[in-house]
Order: structure tokens, then sequence, then C-alpha cells
């Protein structure tokens, strides 16, 4: 958890002022900025301390050297007062990392810790005096020597503090707080430069909700850890340490009247409850974390059989969680798929997410039927292409005269010549619109117009029989497209999914460059090159993964949700 690095030098900031409060008796304003990581760290070397995973960590205690730089710091307020002679001043600033988005309840929790911090630091520092403490360091002892205290707070999330953990510890996982100190005894300064304190609030998030309180409390708490640290308090030296450490925080929270135990005895109880928290070692966030990221992406593009969809044709409750998620973030997701526009909302309805509110719904765009119905913004239809009536008649006798049942596509209908299981199928278990048997091929003709036309027989069959004849059957006519091993479709010419998302972007006003899209099947790699990320899941066709940027888990493995959370933020 907290972690403890000597001997730093915090550059110099100059925030943009945005308003004036009134401040508390000696303590100067504190601020709040934005902070930007892709530059560099805000650190210099320093000493680290952690506590996760239900048990404390020590790692190296090298003098290590880290470098700093912001941009876009942003300060939430700025106050002016004037100050008394021999007045201690607690310069203390409230740093946002840059890529942490500005939710509301964490721009809160900043607005509220600019007021906390001083208090906290004030409070901390009335209880060195007169107190003899056997294991602190008194490296700081006489506060009343400097003229004034230098502190800062940054906010960030996991992927930030993994970072830093990794490289200044050599431990690659996220943890909640680091401790960082920047005060050289032997400088002999008129300012005490205390140093930082970096906090995830994304593991902040959790453990607040595993302790049952608030996500201020717990970064509260953190906090008064981190600061107790670069006060000379380390628990990690000894267990008198840690008892001396714990006694201080329990104070220290009780004298403010800050809700929470302290973090020592927080992490003790979850090691006595068996609770772990063991960080992946990877890029995957965590379900409910995307809060707590900035997305790469404006848009999604999904495929539905086999991406969206599990073997049982269904969209899993982690699937389904993550798509809710995502949207939540702004990220529009978009379906692209060869099945009916009805059929996708009904499959959607199952998982409450169909609707004006949900993913899917008659107003929302999407691409259908394999490019063919493309519907824009307002759920307008943009495009429709239908299959030449003479290849559509000869697929209908030759289904006739083979008894191979084949579907019809039309809009949101479904034709067929006769009963049969595999026409059944297409309903119960793929969720398309029932068949209508038509009484011959000349009523399926002129029922309306046809998109496109499906065989469905066995993957042998449709491999060895099917494929190759219509292939040679059809020549530039149509063309023959293969999302499921045991389904044959034959289209229009020149029409595909990737066609279909080209015109859909075309329509909203967007760039490849702004989506990123997941699928399975041939019909998908067209949709995949387009895309900025194109992931093909690990079930999908050798063809397909062979043009994709990434390959991701299996659809049976919810692997669309650990694209997104992996891929997406």
């Amino acid at each position: 958890m907290a972690r403890y690095i000597p001997r730093a030098t915090l550059i110099s900031i100059t925030p943009i002022p945005i308003g004036n409060t009134p401040r508390p008796n000696s303590i100067l304003p504190s601020q709040t900025h934005r902070f930007d990581a892709s530059k560099a760290s805000l650190f210099f070397g320093r000493r680290f301390h952690a506590l996760c995973g239900g048990g404390w960590r020590t790692g190296p205690r090298p003098s290590l050297r880290i470098c700093a730089a912001q941009r876009d710091y942003r300060r939430v307020r700025r106050r002016a007062p004037k100050r008394k002679d021999k007045e201690l001043e607690l310069n203390v600033s409230i740093c946002i990392e840059e890529e942490l988005p500005d939710d509301p309840e964490i721009l809160g929790v900043a607005e509220l810790l600019r007021i906390n911090v001083p208090m906290a630091l004030k409070l901390a520092f009335d209880g060195l005096k007169d107190s003899e403490y056997k294991t602190r360091d008194n490296a700081i002892s006489d506060v009343g020597g400097f003229q004034s205290v230098e502190l800062s707070v940054m906010l960030c999330n996991d992927e930030f503090i993994r970072k830093l953990n990794k490289e200044w510890r050599d431990e690659d996982h996220a943890t909640d707080v680091l401790s960082m100190s920047q005060h050289v005894p032997e400088l002999r300064l008129p300012i005490l430069m205390l140093g930082d304190v970096v906090i995830s609030v994304e593991t902040a998030a959790r453990q607040a909700e595993e302790r049952g309180h608030t996500l201020l409390d717990e970064i509260r708490i953190l906090m008064i850890h981190g600061l107790l640290h670069l006060l000379g308090f380390d628990h990690e030296i000894s267990e008198e340490a840690e008892v001396e450490m714990e006694k201080e925080e329990e104070l220290l929270l009780k004298s403010i009247g800050w809700a929470g135990k302290g973090l020592i005895q927080s992490a003790s109880d979850a090691e006595i409850n068996a609770i772990s928290h063991e960080d992946k070692q990877d890029d995957r966030k965590r379900e409910g974390s995307l809060r707590f990221y900035k997305p790469k992406f404006k848009y999604i593009f999904c495929d539905m059989d086999g991406t969206l969809l599990n073997s049982k044709t269904q969209i899993s409750s982690t699937t389904a969680k993550a798509l809710q998620e995502v949207s939540s973030r702004g990220v529009k997701i978009v379906i692209a798929t060869g099945k009916t526009r009805s059929a996708v909302i009904n499959i959607f309805k199952m998982v409450d997410l169909a609707g004006k509110d949900g993913i899917v719904s008659e107003f929302s765009p999407g691409v259908f039927c394999q490019g063919l119905l493309v519907y824009g913004k307002q759920g307008r239809e943009i495009f429709k292409g239908n299959l030449d009536p003479n290849v559509c008649r000869e697929a209908c006798l030759y289904s006739w005269e083979n008894r191979i049942p084949l579907i019809a596509y039309s809009e949101d209908r479904c034709f067929t010549l006769f009963d049969h299981p595999l026409v059944d199928s297409l309903h119960t278990v793929y969720h398309e619109p029932k068949g209508e048997i038509m009484p011959s091929v000349e009523h399926l003709l002129a029922a309306g117009d046809i998109q496109k036309v499906i065989f469905m027989d066995t993957a042998e069959g449709v491999a060895t029989t099917l494929r190759p004849y219509w292939s040679g059957a059809i020549r530039d006519r149509a063309a023959v497209v293969q999302a499921q091993p045991d389904m044959l479709e034959i289209v229009p010419p020149g029409t595909s999914k990737g066609s279909g998302v080209k015109l859909l972007l075309d329509h909203l006003g967007i760039t490849p460059k702004e989506i990123m899209a997941i699928g399975d099947g041939e019909n998908d790699i067209e949709m995949l090159e387009l895309a900025s990320l194109g992931i093909a899941l690990s079930n999908g066709s050798e063809k397909t993964k062979a043009v994709a940027n990434l390959i991701g888990a299996g659809n049976d493995e919810d692997g669309a949700a650990d694209a997104i959370y992996r891929y997406a933020f």
C-alpha cells in the first residue's frame, strides 16, 4: 500500500486560478491540478512502502531518481490570503493524473481533499510535539523551524500506480497508496519538502465497497497512512513500529472525526477474513473500473454469432455487464451482423439491453443481413441491397429439388419452402423471425424483396457440396459468404458487412481511427481490417485471425467482454 522514497525534489507548478474561497487560520491554499503522466513521473528518488493482497510487502529501498513534467494542470480553486509573520505555511497541491476522466465523484473528492489534507497535516504536526515515539524516524522533529511545508497528493488509476510500483519497486501490480518523501535534512532548507502521496482511486473504490464506507472515507484513510510515512512512521521495520503507526492512524482519524479504521487495521482485518486482492499482471481492467479510464475509441463495432453470443447463442452476464459499462462511459456499441435487426433486438431484450436506453433499438444505427440493410441516425434505413431474382429463383429450385432447407431474408421476415428442423432452429436457437412457409417458389419471390438466402446443412455438406457448387453456379451474379460452418449464404455481389460498416461510418461522420471492431467469421474480415483496432476471437476462422491486429479469448470465455476491458480504455 504505502511506499516511501526519500530525497526528492518536486518541480514547481504554476496553476491557472479558477476561483477564490476563504482559508482556515494558518493554512495556505491547497491546489488541484491535472498531471500528465505521458511525459514522465511526478517524482524524484524515494523509498516506498506497500500493503496489498492482505499482507505487507516490503520493496527495496535504493536511492531512486524519478523524473517529472507537467501539462494541463487544472486548479480547482485559488485563495490569496494575507500571511502573518512567523506563520507556518502549509502548501498542499491536489493533483489528478491526466488519464483519470472527469468523473463527478472524483472531482468532488479532490475538492474536499483541498480542505481535508491541510487539516490532517496540521493535526499530525501538532501530534509530534512533546511526543515520544520509539520507532519513528525523527528526521522531521521541530516543524516550527521551517517557514513553510510542501506536500502534494495525486489521484490516479491502477494502471498509473502499477507502472510506478513496477518501475521503482519491481512489483508488477497495482496498489492503493504510494508515499514518497522529498525531505533532505542535510540541506537545512527553510522549506520542509514533505513529498508526495499517490492514491489509486480505482483500488480505493474497491476497498471502500468491501469495507462498507464511501470512496471519500477510503481516500482519507489512505492519505493519512501515506502522510504518516512521510513523517517518519514505518510499520514495516518491526511489529512494535506497526503497532505504533496503527495507533497514530486511529488517533488522527478519530481526532478529525473521519469514518473508518486505519489502513493497517483494515489490512489486518482483510488478512484475517482471507480477503485476497491479487492483481492480474496484464492490461485487463476490472469490471466496474472503466470510470477510472478514458476511452480510446468512440465506437465499438461488434459481430453477434460467435462473438457477442456464446455457443449457446446467448449473451453472457459478463458480456452484458461489459456492454452496459462501456456504453455508460459514452462509447457507442454498433452491431454489425448477418442477422436481422429484429433478431438482434430480441436477443438484447433477454439481457435488458434493448430499447431507447439500451444498446440496440429500432432507433439505433447498425449493419444487418451482411451489410444489405444499414440503418443510420434515428434508426432510419440508409441502404438496402437485394439479391438478383434469378439467383434467388435458382436457389429456391435447388432447395426444393434436393430437399436442402433454405431461408430467404426479406427485411424482418424469413421465408422458406418446406418445414424442416434446421429451419425451426434458425428461430428457436438463433432468434431469427419464424420462417413463413410459402406454397411455391413464385409465391416466395412475390412476397417481398429478398436481400439474401441461406442454405442450412451439416458442416461437411456445406464444405464439400454446397459451397463448391454455388461458388461456380452464381459466378459474378452473386457472392457466397460463410459465417457459420453449417450455413452458406448467397448475397448480392459487391456487398458485405465491411462495405456496410464503411457506408455507416460516412453517414455518421466518423473515421476508422475512431473505431474498434470485434468479430470471428470470414464475413468480419473487412470490418476488422477497416477498424483502428481489429480483434478476432480465438474461436474464429484462421483467415479472420490472420488479418486481425489482436486475437482475443473465445466466445465461450467472454472474449468480447475481455477485449473491451483490455483494449477499449
